[in-house]
């Protein structure tokens, strides 16, 4: 049974990946070539994708440094702060850096109040800001990992020599860390598509995937499609090829695990630590003011989008965690098996609905479609996230306890339902509130083929934002943030109780 739904798992991901792959490869007008425009949609993409990873690794270096060196009331809170841009839905922060940024924005009052020109968030700056605010608490993570993995004992030997804390210890770490968190966010900007097709557009602003959307959507050329979709499917496997050539390094050793308390004062930290609170904390305030302001003029097709988008969510997570169960459970170790629950991040939402589409149009109208797309190339997206959070939980669990079962004869089921389950609640938990909320918030593959009938609640709000109905927008936004939040807190907290019993 494990061998079964093992193999099930990994031939539905080849074909999700390289039979959507070779669907549009195989439509792609290849005699034609790339047009000027689709040269320059690849260099905005790589330089975007560049900046919004230089920027928001360079940004992080001195605010982990703050709070390593700091503590304060409120601290765990300001921590984790950090994880909302990451399960925040993307229209929904877009929202809010709008309604920060944009041109009627606090910003640009602030500036007009006082003289000073107004700004624009649209083209590039616009693009970069976004990615920046999604991907600066994932780089701080990242390099307070790195900090914390300093044994307190190093800085006290080196400030007792009179040492460089900087030069010996922190400096080598950052070598270690910085390059494979800017390789991770490259990657993740590379692929990112409601920041593009909200504060994009444009011929100088526009990015593979959103030329892809355009070719598809208002074009309706297949041949560019495809064309467009190898092109992006090359760039992503570049940018993997990147991230795992980038060398881990060794560690600094290992120290007895105490906290570090560091007595030296920086009226700077102060400053980085509050700048990095305002930039994160504004949009939500944004959100959270304009969205109870708009609660009373929700139109009426919030309300079943906000439906179509619940039952999105949870049928793609049950069948995202399916597929890395049984993949976890038939690997035994196998580190190609766990490698193949990488491979969607080779092809971005957009190629796989494309490809998916080009197979199943002859059977059913696009809108019909949209939904059971939306749902399996979601599924996809959100497995190698569950494979990377599920897959050492399940290796300790059979360091420790695999003989012991063995000597039981607990095979297949009976071992998954006594001895696996019962002690990967917590990750199991955490994973489930991870694929819904990222679910719940995505504005990808629903966007290339519903129309208001179709409509989940992300591309609602989009659809209002583009009628200029702000304040229905708004509600929405907010409604899709409780959403959100409720379903991570819902199964991380379902993970968690009684999970030590």
């Amino acid at each position: 049974m494990r061998h079964l739904a093992g193999w099930s798992a990994a031939v539905l991901i080849l074909a999700l990946v390289f039979g959507t792959l070779g669907a549009v490869a195989w439509r792609a007008d290849w005699s034609g070539g790339l047009g000027r425009a689709d040269w320059l949609a690849i260099r905005f993409t790589l330089w975007q994708a560049f900046l919004s990873a230089a920027l928001s690794v360079a940004f992080s270096v001195p605010i982990a440094r703050a709070l390593m060196r700091r503590q304060f009331p409120g601290r765990g809170l300001y921590v984790a702060l950090l994880g909302a841009p990451f399960i925040l839905p993307s229209i929904v922060a877009i929202f809010g850096l709008l309604t920060v940024f944009g041109r009627s924005g606090w910003v640009n009052d602030a500036f007009g109040a006082i003289g000073l020109p107004d700004i624009s968030i649209y083209g590039l700056q616009g693009v970069v800001l976004a990615h920046v605010f999604f991907n600066l608490p994932l780089a701080v993570r990242f390099l307070l990992q790195g900090w914390q993995s300093i044994p307190v004992e190093r800085f006290r030997l080196t400030e007792s020599l009179n040492g460089s804390v900087w030069t010996l210890l922190e400096r080598p770490m950052l070598v270690r860390v910085l390059p494979g968190a800017a390789a991770v966010i490259f990657l993740i900007c590379l692929t990112s598509f409601a920041v593009a097709l909200t504060l994009g557009g444009g011929p100088r602003a526009t990015t593979v995937e959103l030329a892809i959307y355009q070719a598809f959507r208002f074009d309706f050329d297949l041949g560019r499609v495809a064309l467009l979709a190898v092109v992006q499917v090359v760039l992503c496997l570049g940018a993997l090829s990147l991230a795992a050539a980038v060398p881990v390094g060794d560690g600094v050793g290992i120290g007895q695990d105490r906290a570090l308390m560091r007595r030296d004062r920086h009226l700077l930290d102060w400053v980085w630590i509050g700048a990095g609170a305002v930039f994160l904390g504004a949009p939500l305030l944004a959100i959270a003011l304009a969205g109870i302001g708009g609660l009373g003029d929700l139109p009426s097709v919030v309300w079943p989008a906000a439906l179509r988008s619940i039952v999105v969510a949870l049928t793609a997570t049950v069948l995202s965690l399916g597929l890395a169960m049984a993949l976890i459970l038939w690997s035994n170790g196998a580190r190609w098996i766990e490698a193949l629950g990488a491979l969607p991040l080779a092809a971005s939402g957009l190629v796989m609905g494309a490809g998916l589409y080009l197979w199943l149009a002859p059977l059913a109208p696009p809108a019909a479609l949209a939904l059971p797309l939306t749902t399996i190339v979601n599924a996809a997206m959100v497995l190698p996230f569950a494979m990377r959070i599920m897959t050492p939980a399940y290796r300790e669990i059979e360091a420790g306890y695999g003989r012991l079962a063995d000597s039981l004869s607990l095979t297949s089921y009976a071992r998954l339902r006594w001895l696996v389950l019962p002690r990967m609640r917590r990750p199991l938990g955490f994973c489930a509130g991870l694929a819904a909320a990222l679910s719940i918030g995505d504005l990808g593959v629903i966007a290339l083929f519903a129309g208001t009938e179709q409509a989940t609640l992300p591309l609602a709000i989009y659809q209002l934002m583009g009628s200029y109905r702000m304040e229905g927008a708004a509600g929405a936004a907010l409604i899709l943030v409780a959403l959100s939040f409720g379903l991570f807190w819902l199964f991380d907290r379902g993970g968690r109780i009684d999970a030590d019993t």
